[in-house]
């Protein structure tokens, strides 16, 4: 090894921190590692628009659209895919189009990217792989089905879901290593972590749990009668517990339930119900609220911050558990509906309000600490999903098919 002049050490300091501070910078994982929806950014209110664009419209412009799930950011680019149809990449400093990708159907799936390619599912059935730098077709998988699922790279392993039809685990370049019958569930999305996936399906349309990729075997079920849910959000681990929401639709109202596991033997920890808090008066208005809410993959998704369990969505609340307990720690009302799963970043918490015919949509900014407003903004349009931070930026789109990236002022 050559001898390094002492003059230069500096310098090398310099790069290697840069390299580090770029690292922290992407995002390219759903709801970020272990599924717990932190940044490891800082980011600081107040924010300013950076640039927003309005994305392409359909026949019927005037309609809301019902997803725009959350992109990937590596490095200076976002990449993402629309309603319209369309997946981008995007400049992340200008908004300036790098490239841009016709699919067959809307996509409502949320990408994964690595070295050199990004991957992405479309209403089509096909599984996309694109290359990052051109955006050019490398290969496509065609399924049964619609593909309204993330999707996430585990080892040698291209994992996505199909509606109805099976879990896929594909070799990185698109040929088909094992699936997993999916009888009947849509919308699906799952955590994979320490080799495991929460949550897979079962060999019964009724039965989902963690399943052991390397030993392609399940390790227990989730008990769905005691649950008794129409929606399962995305789970998340810290420790040995596994944590989720669920949420389910009567005459009277929103039912919404939390939940904490014992990941390794689906023991329950702790178990929390709520009605949920709507001013709706009528059935079809929280019936309309509801439906909203299940093309956007993590609605209900919970963040976990140190002790606590954070969740937004499902009714006019944010409420935040004791992570060990299940002890209600604090709880904010908005009165009006949260619009969005939470993102954290340096003890703050990020989401979205739906608005009504007094109040627009807004990003919201709480303390995690105890609920306390620290900052809001209006928006063109209700965020759909939670907000992608990624450095001093704050990525997001809006049922209005507009995308922001905002970033912080001082």
């Amino acid at each position: 090894m050559k001898n390094i002049n002492r003059h230069s050490l500096p310098v090398i300091i310099f790069l290697l921190m840069l390299t580090a501070c770029s690292r922290n910078t992407d995002w390219v994982q759903f709801r970020g590692e272990e599924g717990r929806g932190v940044s490891s950014s800082r980011i600081t209110p107040p924010l300013g628009l950076r640039w927003k664009i309005n994305l392409q419209g359909r026949e019927d412009d005037e309609k809301k659209i019902r997803s725009l799930n959350p992109p990937v950011v590596i490095g200076d680019t976002i990449y993402f895919g629309s309603d319209d149809g369309n997946f981008y990449a995007l400049d992340v400093e200008s908004g300036y189009m790098r490239w841009v990708f016709k699919s067959g159907a809307e996509i409502n799936s949320i990408p994964y990217a690595d070295k050199d390619k990004v991957y992405f599912g479309s209403k089509d059935g096909k599984l996309y792989a694109l290359s990052r730098e051109t955006g050019q077709e490398i290969w496509t998988f065609q399924t049964r089905s619609q593909i309204n699922s993330q999707v996430q790279r585990y080892g040698d392993y291209i994992i996505f879901v199909g509606d109805a039809d099976a879990i896929y685990f594909l070799s990185p370049d698109g040929i088909e290593q094992f699936s997993i019958d999916n009888p009947g569930w849509y919308n699906y999305t799952f955590l994979v972590a320490d080799g495991v996936m929460y949550m897979a399906t079962g060999p019964r349309v009724e039965l989902i749990g963690p399943y052991d990729i390397k030993k392609r075997e399940f390790l227990w079920y989730l008990n769905y009668q005691d649950m008794d849910a129409i929606w399962y959000s995305f789970s998340a681990v810290r420790g040995d517990l596994l944590y989720m929401g669920t949420a389910t639709i009567f005459w009277s109202g929103i039912y919404l339930g939390y939940h904490a596991f014992n990941r390794h033997t689906g023991e329950l920890v702790w178990q929390q119900y709520r009605d949920g808090e709507l001013n709706y008066p009528y059935f079809e208005d929280t019936w309309n609220y509801f439906m909203r809410n299940l093309d956007i993959l993590d609605f209900m998704a919970p963040t976990v911050w140190k002790d606590l369990v954070i969740f937004t969505g499902g009714d006019n609340l944010a409420r935040a558990f004791d992570a060990g307990t299940g002890r209600l720690r604090w709880v904010k009302d908005f009165g009006i509906p949260v619009s969005s799963a939470p993102t954290i970043a340096g003890g703050r918490v990020y989401f979205g309000l739906l608005g009504d015919e007094i109040s627009p949509p807004q990003l919201v900014c709480i303390s995690a600490n105890d609920g306390r407003l620290l900052w809001q903004m209006e928006i063109e349009g209700a965020i759909l999903s939670a907000p992608v931070i990624a450095g001093k930026r704050i990525i997001f789109g809006t049922d209005k098919n507009v995308f922001y990236v905002l970033e912080q002022v001082f």
